[in-house]
């Protein structure tokens, strides 16, 4: 197996870009969706970066994920817009979509966009952050239609996704908040990356194939002993599960792009549906109070001391900044078996591995 590699996210960038091309995807698609990637590494969400690509090279082959495919609009009652990402890179109709929504609420002063069938969005973080770099707010309400990882409040099997929530507010002349979370404990790709580097998950994560305490990642990764897979706790007990639901009703069953409610199956295709919510606070009329109270407000916050044993008060979006400062500076570490997986994918479309 390959040795596990520490590299500089442009040479990452272009190897990523590389596979993506040779799969199918234009030059243009290939590297809109390899800067993604290499930007969810950056921001130290490894379990949405590059170690998706083979993931994405397999459903490529099996036909489910379509290259060069773009957002179709099916709806457009101004302030309302539904879009089918057609199960095109959920990179690129992602973006597409969050284009139109963010000029729909600066023409209109907000816009609900309803987002189905698009293939892995990625991180969810990213379409908060075009939002509030044009002085907007949004809020995601996501789904994902896979082979279901997340137990319900009280049930013994994965059910439905890792589903994740996002908010984006503007700040100021500061740095915006942005938080980015699934409703498991922790996303599906960070046990893959758990697995992957032979680490444990935390106490309270993860039920094994028969329902009991584990704190094995594999149990979600790989076919277990009697054939099935374990799954993931929701964060915050029946609060947590709440939102899961409410994430797959409103990103999935709203947005038409459909809810999970059958066995699973091996397909490595992975659709997300999204329900964004973008908000001009200009065209509110309160965004003086809006601009002053936030400010007031986040100040208000990181005057608390420090409580023991930690560096102080962070916002949402600050680790992943901090993240991308020292990522650009000292390059992406990949662990031996993804670096592997990533090569066996570009075995797969005809270039040798890295």
């Amino acid at each position: 197996m390959a040795a596990g590699i520490t590299i500089q996210a442009p040479e990452l960038q272009a190897r990523i870009a590389a596979i993506l091309r040779k799969a199918g995807s234009s030059t243009e698609e290939a590297e809109a969706v390899a800067a993604n990637l290499v930007l969810a590494n950056l921001s130290g969400h490894d379990s949405h970066g590059v170690g998706m690509v083979p993931r994405y090279v397999d459903a490529v082959l099996e036909g489910g994920l379509k290259p060069n495919t773009s957002a179709r609009v099916t709806l457009d009652t101004g302030a309302l817009l539904a879009l089918d990402g057609q199960r095109g890179y959920g990179q690129v109709v992602g973006v597409q979509a969050m284009e139109l929504a963010i000029t729909r609420a600066k023409d209109v002063g907000s816009c609900v966009m309803a987002l189905g069938q698009a293939h892995h969005l990625g991180r969810i973080g990213h379409f908060a952050e075009m939002a509030v770099a044009q002085g907007l707010v949004s809020i995601h309400f996501v789904n994902v239609l896979s082979r279901p990882v997340v137990a319900p409040w009280h049930g013994g099997d994965g059910r439905f996704g890792t589903n994740p929530c996002c908010i984006g507010v503007p700040l100021q002349a500061r740095e915006p908040f942005v938080l980015d979370f699934a409703t498991s404990r922790v996303a599906q790709g960070k046990m893959r990356v758990a697995h992957n580097a032979g680490k444990r998950a935390e106490p309270g994560t993860l039920i094994d194939e028969d329902g009991r305490p584990t704190t094995d990642p594999g149990v979600v990764v790989v076919p277990q002993p009697k054939g099935g897979f374990g799954a993931l706790m929701t964060f915050g007990e029946h609060k947590g599960y709440g939102l899961a639901v409410a994430c797959e009703l409103l990103g999935g069953a709203l947005t038409g792009g459909g809810t999970w409610h059958r066995p699973a199956d091996q397909a490595r295709s992975v659709y997300n549906g999204m329900l964004a919510i973008v908000i001009d606070p200009q065209r509110l009329g309160t965004a003086d109070t809006f601009t002053r109270e936030a400010l007031e407000f986040v100040d208000w916050l990181q005057k608390s001391p420090p409580g023991p044993g930690t560096d102080g008060v962070l916002l949402a979006g600050d680790p992943e900044r901090k993240a991308r400062e020292e990522r650009r500076r000292d390059g992406i570490a990949i662990d031996a078996a993804t670096w592997g997986e990533i090569g066996a994918a570009a075995a797969k479309v005809g270039l040798p591995a890295a």
